[in-house]
């Protein structure tokens, strides 16, 4: 099969024609980088060369420079590429100061990089809201800065971002509970972007190619993480994945008129909650977590009133998933359960097997439902 026909993740990027970009926590971690080797050489690269998780190694030229006893700043413009982010063509700063030995990487929210206040985010209160990959990006890149210019790594690094607070607005962070501005973000690096009609049109050339190769079992992922667990768990070909993303009605309806033997649903908690409660569109712009709906799993679940109360007031999804879990209430698999019947009922009888599986930002399975259908 030619590199053109084969399926996955990215053919079907590629076939949409759209500019990927890069994600905020790329645009830091490129940022630090050139801010950190100033501050051992006296001279910032630029541009400045990061590696991404699954080995892309992008440049980014510098917007902005700062060099002082003990303290660096350089900035990046993010470049979102065809994605309609609210953060394309923000400027992301880091600040990079040198700690005492020992000290380690410490992160702090500079203006416009919001405050973590309420739980239920892979984050504890009070943190800055830069979240666990681009932290781990960062801390990558400044143990690799340290070790080919002699510094220790002990460092703080407070990220910040031109006019971030107002950008906020325009997001969900107000109502999570992350206040004073945005948040660092990403899990691959790379902002996949979106057109409804190309990435639909992507699914359905994604379903031709498995079809045509003889898949008999393809899976739809809400993302990478997603896809990494169905890899796992099945150990599927590229060709018999389907990148989703928050079209799930796409997938399943498009599968309705073209079936496989098996169909499985991959995806986040709080993303696959949606399509449970009969959501098809799954983004945050077009569809929302309903804790009402997981309150009412939960009672039928084994929760009390007291417990099906708080899942109602729960901060997120996954801080609803994690009180469930403490009271030994298995939600995730209802979760999943749910989504399958929905999913079941999207297909009309078509002869396909739908299981779904739902797992957390980590890519832990946290439910999954038996196969039925066909």
């Amino acid at each position: 099969m030619s590199s053109e026909a084969k399926g996955g993740r990215g053919a079907q990027l590629k076939h949409t024609g759209l500019r990927p970009g890069w994600t905020t926590g790329s645009c830091a971690t490129a940022a630090t980088t050139a801010a950190y080797t100033a501050l051992l050489t006296g001279a910032f690269p630029d541009p400045v060369t990061i590696t991404l998780p699954k080995g892309q190694t992008p440049s980014f030229a510098l917007a902005a420079e700062e060099l002082t006893a003990g303290r660096a700043m350089a900035g990046v413009v993010k470049d979102a590429g065809d994605d309609p982010d609210v953060t394309h063509g923000a400027l992301i700063r880091a600040t990079v100061r040198r700690l005492p030995a020992g000290s380690g990487v410490v992160f702090r929210a500079g203006p416009g990089v919001g405050t973590v206040t309420r739980p239920g985010l892979p984050l504890p209160v009070g943190e800055p809201a830069v979240n666990p990959v681009p932290r781990q990006l960062m801390r990558d890149h400044v143990a690799r800065v340290a070790a080919a210019h002699g510094g220790s790594g002990d460092v703080e690094i407070t990220v910040s971002v031109d006019h971030g607070e107002e950008i906020a607005r325009s997001t969900w962070n107000p109502r999570l509970g992350i206040l004073g501005g945005l948040s660092i973000l990403g899990t691959t690096g790379i902002v996949v972007p979106y057109s409804c009609s190309a990435w639909i049109d992507s699914i359905r050339r994604g379903v031709d190619v498995a079809r045509a190769a003889g898949r008999t079992h393809v899976a739809g992922c809400t993302g990478s993480t997603s896809e990494r667990t169905v890899v796992a768990e099945y150990d599927l070909p590229e060709d018999a994945l389907l990148d989703m993303g928050d079209f799930a009605g796409a997938v399943l309806k498009y599968v309705r008129r073209h079936p496989v033997d098996r169909l499985t649903v991959c995806g986040g908690f709080a993303k696959l909650s949606k399509l449970a409660a009969g959501h098809l569109d799954l983004h945050s712009a077009r569809s929302q977590v309903d804790k009402g709906f997981l309150a009412a799993l939960a009672r039928r679940g084994g929760a009390d009133e007291a417990l099906a109360a708080r899942v109602a007031d729960a901060n997120t999804g996954l801080a609803a998933l994690q009180l469930c879990a403490a009271a030994g209430v298995p939600l995730g698999d209802l979760v999943a359960r749910e989504a399958r019947d929905q999913a079941l009922a999207v297909l009309r009888g078509a002869p396909v097997v739908v299981d779904v599986i739902c797992v957390d930002r980590a890519g832990t399975v946290v439910g999954r439902s038996s196969p039925a259908g066909g």
